[in-house]
């Protein structure tokens, strides 16, 4: 693979830069093992998904609708989904997380996966990483060959969809076309090795089947074939009815006993994802396939191996494989239907195993259909596609094997079986003349360093947080604490001087920097503005930090609190994080992946933070006041009232506001009343609220006079 120009080239971009991608190329290039490999080196993180369950096992990854609890109707762009006003997102605060964090998200089988549920996805990302980008950010791997299976669309759902479409497949995406993306073809086949079989396959997945290919490839048909099973072909067909009937016909024709071996499933692995029957009907001689890989590391089988059973009883089963003549013993096998997590050491991304289905690694193997051939390899087949009903089917079937010789048609193949697609080839010549040159390479590395840069050193969104904070004490409570409120206010105006007037200016240094350096990574010039300017609005970013630290704004409406809360919240965890970032800059340098990691991280650590803010405000007010409030004269005598406040309302089960009010709360530790008529001056403080609490309040007041 290393010296794989195409595969070099995908790996530069995916680590270097923030394109989206459409990794693309005939059966047999290599696109799963490139995944594969990602995986274990990718410095980003990344989340893998797919369209089904099969293929999302096969990558190692969920299932679109699954990760992003996104419903099975057509999504209509704009709308609610499936027109259900009922259904709501629930994501929990890990879930979010995951989304928030990620850099990469890896599409697998993209040809399978339909336009509009890629704008579904687009639709959630950017709703929940609060980003109005193109799927929010995040930048996009997309695999698969288009040229092979069609994403499902039913009639009625194409009639509806086909208003906001010009057609179902992926690249007609909405979002997609907002965004820039590349297509990186795979040349080198790793399947056939057979130049002339090449050719042909090549000519029926580009469209350019001729008679006289046709011709040759009837030369492979066979009538009435009916091969010994100890030659190891496999049927293809294109409706699973007909390799169900096959499979069970040579089953019950065998003369020998049966076995059924039931699959233990634990957990949630849902039946549309089984990777083989869950009760399997076998019999000596029986011949089969290997529906997963050889994970003793002694690579007697794959995925796809075909081969035959020759010995079998309640306890085990042993099969022969065609290809090498060995024999496995073989034990059950165990696949696990998984959702990601962040691991609260690492804070790094993890699969979490939510059910597991345990049985023999073996399907019965005499007939599969095309569907479920997708990925897989064999040396002999006998395939049938005279009644093809989709794009890609016959390219699909036929690239199956590695060669020509291996290859048996049982009825001839017509010209009208070569389903193609002319939006499909439109798109892929449009595509090829579309493969980034260097040149554009280096300027999309450059692209991804100075948007790094400018989601750093940008304050505007900050500055949004703090503003709307301000409004809604302006707003509501602006009686209640003139001081803190004049703070704040006087607090934007540096902000916005200090910071956010900076920050612009500074942009156009960095970006005229770096549009001469050859290098932004290791470009001295670069890194040095960087690293004053980290310094520089780290320790203008503290005067904010210390005037959150000393915050005590809360109100008895319990709406209005929690509205105060939330955006207190995001300006709070908004100034953590980037602070944080400052720091880590200026101690380390500015370098892409380092950032990546750290920012990540401190992503991770947001709902930690939030957990402790809720709850400290569960807790007793003296644990949850830090310093003195300008607002509040007597901190201690705040604290006491307060306590005494709750216990009171919890005595008599009553809201705490309806025993005594916070402004009055604030009254009481400004002003220390002597006597009754002076507490009757203290603003929502009446006749009633003296007869009830008044000797309770002047006792706890006197305490601390």
């Amino acid at each position: 693979m290393n010296t794989n120009p195409e595969l070099e080239l995908a790996s530069t971009l995916i680590a270097q830069t923030g394109t989206n991608i459409f990794l693309t190329g005939k059966a047999g290039t290599g696109k799963t093992t490139f995944l594969r490999s990602l995986v274990e080196k990718s410095p980003k993180r990344m989340i893998i998904l797919a369209p089904t369950g099969i293929a999302a096992i096969n990558a190692g990854g969920m299932t679109i609708h699954s990760f992003f609890q996104l419903p099975f109707a057509p999504y209509i762009p704009g709308t609610a989904f499936g027109g259900d006003a009922k259904y709501r997102f629930r994501f929990g605060k890990e879930k979010l997380n995951i989304m928030r964090s990620i850099d990469l998200l890896v599409i697998d089988e993209i040809s399978m996966v339909r336009a509009d549920l890629l704008d579904a996805i687009d639709d959630v990302l950017r709703r929940f990483r609060r980003n109005s980008k193109p799927f929010g950010g995040v930048q996009l791997l997309l695999i698969g060959d288009i040229q092979q299976l069609p994403p499902v669309a039913k009639s009625d759902e194409w009639q509806m969809l086909s208003e906001y479409y010009d057609s179902p497949y992926f690249f007609s995406s909405h979002a997609l076309r907002e965004t820039s993306f590349c297509t990186i073809e795979l040349k080198q086949v790793y399947r056939q090795s057979d130049a002339r079989f090449l050719s042909f396959l090549n000519a029926i997945r580009e469209n350019r089947c001729t008679n006289e290919i046709i011709n040759t490839l009837n030369s492979r048909y066979i009538p009435r074939i009916n091969p010994g099973d100890d030659e190891g072909y496999i049927r293809l067909t294109t409706h699973n009815i007909q390799a169900q009937r096959i499979n069970q016909k040579k089953l019950d024709e065998l003369p020998s006993r049966s076995y059924r071996f039931k699959a233990t499933v634990e957990g949630d692995f849902p039946d549309y994802s089984y990777p083989t029957e869950l009760e399997l009907e076998l019999k000596k001689g029986a011949q089969v396939m290997f529906v997963k890989n050889d994970i003793s590391g002694m690579h007697r089988y794959a995925n796809g191996t075909i081969g035959r059973i020759t010995n079998i009883s309640n306890e085990g089963i042993e099969v022969m494989v065609n290809e090498t003549g060995m024999r496995v013993s073989l034990e059950e096998a165990e696949w696990a239907n998984a959702k990601y997590r962040l691991d609260e050491e690492t804070k790094e991304i993890v699969e979490e195993v939510e059910g597991t289905f345990k049985q023999y690694p073996l399907k019965l193997a005499w007939a599969i259909t095309v569907h479920k051939s997708q990925g897989l390899t064999f040396d002999k087949a006998i395939i049938d596609v005279s009644s093809s009903f989709a794009h890609g089917q016959a390219y699909v079937a036929l690239s199956r094997c590695r060669t020509l010789e291996g290859l048996i048609l049982s009825s001839p193949i017509s010209a009208g079986a070569v389903i193609s697609d002319s939006v499909i080839d439109s798109f892929t010549d449009e595509q090829r003349r579309s493969v980034p040159t260097m040149e554009q390479c280096s300027v999309m590395q450059r692209t991804y360093f100075t948007d790094l840069l400018k989601q750093l050193f940008g304050f505007r969104q900050m500055e949004i947080s703090l503003n709307h904070y301000i409004r809604l004490v302006d707003e509501h409570l602006y009686r209640t604490y003139p001081k803190q409120l004049e703070m704040y206010k006087r607090e934007a105006e540096r902000f916005k001087k200090s910071i956010t007037e900076v920050s612009a200016k500074f942009e156009n240094q960095y970006m005229r920097i770096a549009s001469q350096a050859a290098d932004c990574d290791t470009d001295t010039a670069l890194q040095d503005r960087i690293f004053s300017a980290s310094q520089y609005f780290a320790e203008m970013l503290k005067p904010l930090q210390d005037l959150l630290d000393g915050t005590d704004i809360t109100s008895d409406n319990k709406e209005i609190r929690k509205r105060l809360e939330t955006a207190f919240d995001e300006l709070t965890d908004a100034v953590r994080i980037k602070s944080a970032l400052m720091e880590h800059v200026h101690d380390l340098g500015f370098h892409v992946q380092d950032f990546l990691r750290k920012r990540a991280i401190l992503s991770m650590e947001e709902d930690k933070a939030v957990k402790s803010k809720k709850r400290e405000r569960t807790e007793k007010p003296e644990k949850k006041i830090a310093q003195e409030s300008s607002d509040i004269g007597n901190m201690e005598l705040y604290r006491a009232l307060v306590e005494w406040r709750r216990k009171k309302a919890a005595e008599l089960g009553l809201p705490a506001y309806t025993v005594l009010q916070q402004t009055a709360i604030i009254g009481l530790s400004n002003h220390l009343p002597k006597n009754e008529r002076e507490l009757l001056r203290i603003k929502c403080i009446g006749k009633k609220t003296v007869e009830k609490y008044g000797d309770d309040i002047m006792e706890i007041v006197e305490r601390f006079r």
